[in-house]
């Protein structure tokens, strides 16, 4: 299959998702570990020690972040300049904590909620009785943000996924009970019945900020340079015919969460390449907010990252 997306030469392999060696079962496994030993401020200030260190173990990566916050961040002197690259890997480790965490049975993620902005968007939207497609992306704790999502959603969710390369952490983070339903997004036939699931009512979540090395892939001006994005959320909120909703799940300063809801896009047929150019605008804003959470740790404006 061939990609849109330039520098990618016709016929080669699509590219992997990023990944890092810290993505292993053992890490999931000893922090799980952690987090059921350690109240939740002493589990957070050894999160952000940790961050501190492991920054330096990834170079290659702290280079790209501080790459990525210059271009969304061009205002900056150096030194909040090399202070919001550290907050970058410090608020990863504090999102990564919270969501092994509230990945146990027992726990009630609720209580990390401090609110919600645009709630009059959620509900006006869900009066209408119609589907939902719910579009977020790599900034802030988007994980735990479908969950919290869900429970107030009271309706079937269906949450896309790329599968993770390790089986191990693919079981620790959706083995589990949930309430939202895992579809993996390697299965071409599992987008379907997602048509389906919409007509009747369901939500379906989506990541829409990065390129899947596919012929859905489409270049838009993000932050004043081309960089690719995924059509596919826009196509299945046109061919189910629901709205689509841009939501963000935003650590505080005082470490509760806040889930951002933007107004709803309405995606007509043929419009599918505007309603996108639409969400980067949406996106731009936020990470402008947030971009000590935006966690990208490759070059977004390449072709698709490769592992």
């Amino acid at each position: 299959m061939t990609t849109a997306v330039p520098g990618l030469a016709p016929g080669a392999a699509t590219p992997r998702w990023y990944t890092h060696r810290l993505n292993r079962p053992a890490v999931y496994r000893a922090g799980a570990v952690l987090a059921g030993a350690l109240p939740r401020p002493a589990r957070l200030a050894l999160a952000r020690s940790l961050a501190g260190r492991a920054a330096g173990w990834f170079p290659v990566e702290r280079a790209r972040v501080r790459a990525n916050i210059a271009r969304v961040r061009p205002e900056v002197d150096a030194v909040e300049h090399e202070r919001l690259v550290g907050e970058v890997f410090r608020h990863f480790a504090i999102c990564f904590a919270d969501l092994i965490s509230t990945n146990r049975r027992e726990s009630r993620p609720e209580r990390l909620l401090a609110g919600l902005e645009g709630d009059e968007h959620l509900l006006a939207t869900l009066a209408e009785g119609s589907g939902l497609v719910l579009v977020t992306a790599h900034l802030g704790n988007w994980e735990l943000g479908g969950r919290l999502i869900a429970s107030r959603l009271r309706r079937p969710t269906h949450v896309v996924v790329a599968a993770e390369a390790d089986p191990g952490v693919e079981r620790f983070l959706r083995g589990g009970d949930s309430p939202i339903r895992f579809v993996r997004r390697g299965d071409p036939r599992a987008m379907v019945p997602l048509v389906g699931a919409l007509r009747r009512g369901e939500v379906v979540a989506l990541q829409g900020d990065r390129a899947l090395g596919t012929r859905g892939d489409v270049m838009v001006d993000f932050f004043g340079a081309p960089a690719a994005f995924p059509l596919g959320p826009f196509v299945l909120a046109r061919a189910a015919g629901v709205p689509l909703l841009p939501a963000f799940c935003l650590l505080g300063r005082d470490l509760r969460y806040t889930v951002v809801i933007a107004e709803p896009m309405r995606v007509a047929a043929g419009e599918e390449t505007e309603a996108l150019g639409r969400w980067a605008r949406i996106l731009e804003t936020a990470v402008r907010r947030a971009p000590e959470q935006w966690f990208n740790f490759y070059d977004v404006w390449s072709a698709p990252p490769a592992s």
